[in-house]
């Protein structure tokens, strides 16, 4: 029950803050691409730089991870 309303406290403060426009930030990720070769092997590649949106919040918000978890994994494999 606490979870829930947490969660519940949570959403209300990220729709207060979406509808003033702050409820999202923009963090930049690095992003590599997997590519498998013969014999088990991989080939990785350096894509480039990305930015990503992220929730102002505690849990995922509107398909966005939380920027508490999106700073420390700036990392992206594909």
């Amino acid at each position: 029950m606490a979870i829930l309303l947490l969660w519940l406290g949570d959403w209300i403060v990220f729709r207060v803050r979406s509808a003033h426009g702050n409820g999202f930030q923009t963090i930049q990720v690095q992003e590599y691409l997997t590519t498998p070769l013969k014999g088990s092997k991989e080939e990785y590649d350096y894509l480039g730089t990305e930015m990503e949106n992220c929730a102002r919040a505690i849990f995922p918000h509107a398909g966005a991870p939380p920027c508490w978890w999106a700073r420390r994994h700036t990392t992206q494999w594909e």
